[in-house]
């Protein structure tokens, strides 16, 4: 079973994840931000996974705190879930339009984090959801999880389509990343990640 379930309560937020990488799409989705609401159920349906995440922040800042803090948690969540990560494919590419826009997502399950993210948001906000926050969750996601991300910004003028389309890339790269294959072997020279 693949599956995760972590709970992390700091003065700034009180967070709940609940994962199962094999799921049959159960999605409960509740940030406080209604955007990243939208974000995060986007990612959970086009990877495959089952995900309940409950977020109450200090949104009367703003939406840094919740937003970062949930991507590590989803981090720590997903990095559990996949254990020493045998048997999984470990790489994951998706190009993903969005009407005008174009996003690309490539990965590597690695146990080697790192970010890469190219995009222009033309506004600060797309609702109650800092644009800027787009890199945060990613950053955070990619350094908790132990993944390598590359994340572009193909072409695009409209940034809710762009920031969906980046969602959606990331979640169907990590659902070509995480199958397993027959034997359940390491791919890689070294024998473990």
């Amino acid at each position: 079973m693949r599956t995760a379930e972590i709970n992390r309560k700091t003065k700034e937020t009180d967070i709940r994840v609940k994962l199962d990488l094999d799921g049959s799409g159960k999605v409960s989705i509740d940030t406080g931000i209604g955007f990243f609401n939208h974000m995060m159920t986007a990612f959970a349906v086009h990877s495959g996974i089952d995900l309940e995440l409950v977020c109450r922040g200090d949104l009367e800042v703003d939406g840094h705190h919740s937003v970062e803090d949930i991507g590590i948690v989803l981090g720590k969540a997903i990095s559990e879930a996949l254990g020493d990560k045998a048997g999984i494919a470990r790489y994951g590419s998706a190009f993903i339009p969005m009407d005008e826009a174009l996003a690309f997502c490539s990965l590597d399950i690695s146990a080697r984090p790192f970010l890469v993210f190219k995009a222009d948001f033309h506004d600060q906000r797309i609702g109650e959801f800092d644009t800027c926050l787009c890199e945060e969750f990613f950053r955070a996601l990619a350094f908790n999880s132990g993944i390598t991300m590359h994340i572009r910004e193909e072409y695009g003028s409209n940034d809710h389509h762009i920031c969906e389309a980046i969602f959606k890339a990331a979640a169907h790269a990590f659902k070509r990343a995480i199958v397993t294959n027959a034997d359940g072997s390491v791919l890689s020279t070294k024998g473990v990640l």
